[in-house]
């Protein structure tokens, strides 16, 4: 599996997870080495990986492991291939359906410390591999970009890292002041808010996907376009649709109010949050007029409401002039809901990286 880095560090560990499995998962063997090329890997750089000391693990159903870290010079920016042996029947594989990296599969045997997969099959989504971890500088700090499939980059082209948290990711890298924040994506394409679909709800994974990542300081919100989209009567448009039930719709005070619990529990933390608009949604396959009411009032609130520590207004980045409630032509991948690749990088422009400034973060003793 091919993992693009934000900043860098001399030490590494992953995170393994099992949280939707149906029984304990077992790991034969992990590797971590710098990627060269398709799925060959740099001559000396390859590291077996262990768990406590063992180089074997079992991973109990709903829970994630991490590795013993390992000296390895890794790459602000740069790409990473993790390699992971199940020697057995694992059943539901939990996974990152949109990673938009080729995974290269081999087709039997643990090939984890090979120079390269000969013969392989590939897929574009990752399998238990939940976190990288670097030891960086002492100033670093962390930015968890917490959302749904706009900010997981689908419809991105894949293996150019342009989701707009990676084109956040190279700008930060790109300034002396912020080259020290790491961007956490920490996306599920088809989330939901308020009810669980394609992975639990936002609310439900807050503490896991946000609370639970090393030294956050910013993390930013875009999410909610699902629950207003995927009511009685429209098409579920990423995959499975959810079971829609009578009063499935989502107002936008319900909407409000899990906005208003990310930010006092990110507070408690002392994790300041930025608010994304919701995009136009024009055109998309569970458009309606009543959605549409719904999100402008969302982002107005997001807007005027005062309660998020800043605002990117991404709807104004995306949104045609001349039609508001729909994409710019030039920003439309072509399914009215998400962004192209010119898209994404509009949206991570649009974001201020002065409010990153020292004096509004503490420092950091660590970061992914």
């Amino acid at each position: 599996m091919i993992v693009h880095t934000s900043i860098g560090g001399r030490r590494v560990r992953i995170e393994l997870s099992n949280a939707y499995g149906s029984a304990p998962l077992t790991i034969g063997s992990t590797h971590i080495a710098l990627r060269d090329k398709e799925s060959a890997i740099v001559a000396g750089s390859d590291r077996a990986l262990a768990f406590n000391g063992k180089p074997s693990c079992s991973i109990p159903v709903g829970a994630a492991m991490l590795s013993d870290p390992v000296d390895l010079d890794v790459p602000a920016l740069g790409d990473l291939a993790v390699s992971v042996y199940v020697p057995g029947d694992t059943g539901p594989a939990t996974t990152h359906s949109v990673g938009l990296h080729t995974t290269y599969i081999s087709k039997q045997g643990d090939v984890t410390g090979e120079s390269a997969l000969a013969d392989s099959i590939t897929s574009q989504s990752w399998y238990w591999l939940s976190g990288v971890e670097v030891l960086a500088p002492a100033d670093a700090a962390a930015i968890v970009t917490f959302g749904d499939s706009i900010t997981d980059g689908t419809r991105s082209t894949p293996n150019t890292d342009s989701s707009w948290p990676s084109f956040l990711a190279r700008r930060l890298a790109a300034n002396t002041a912020t080259a020290n924040l790491a961007v956490l994506n920490e996306a599920i394409s088809a989330n939901r808010m308020l009810r669980d679909g394609i992975g639990v709800s936002a609310l439900s994974r807050f503490d896991r996907d946000v609370l639970g990542q090393n030294s956050v300081k910013w993390m930013f919100v875009l999410e909610g376009i699902n629950d207003i989209g995927v009511g009685l009567g429209n098409t579920f448009v990423f995959g499975p649709r959810p079971n829609a039930q009578p009063g499935d719709e989502t107002t936008a005070d319900m909407l409000i109010g899990a906005y208003r619990q990310m930010i006092s529990r990110a507070h408690d933390h002392g994790i300041r949050v930025a608010g994304g608009t919701l995009t136009p949604f024009e055109g998309a396959a569970y458009y309606s007029e009543n959605g549409n009411k719904v999100r402008q009032a969302v982002n107005q609130w997001i807007r005027t409401g005062g309660a998020f520590d800043w605002v990117a207004d991404f709807e104004r980045v995306i949104q045609d002039p001349e039609h508001p409630n729909r994409f710019r032509p030039e920003f439309d991948s072509s399914d009215h809901l998400h962004p192209n690749d010119a898209g994404y990088k509009a949206m991570a422009g649009s974001i201020d990286l002065s409010i990153f400034s020292s004096n509004r973060m503490s420092a950091s003793e660590s970061s992914r």
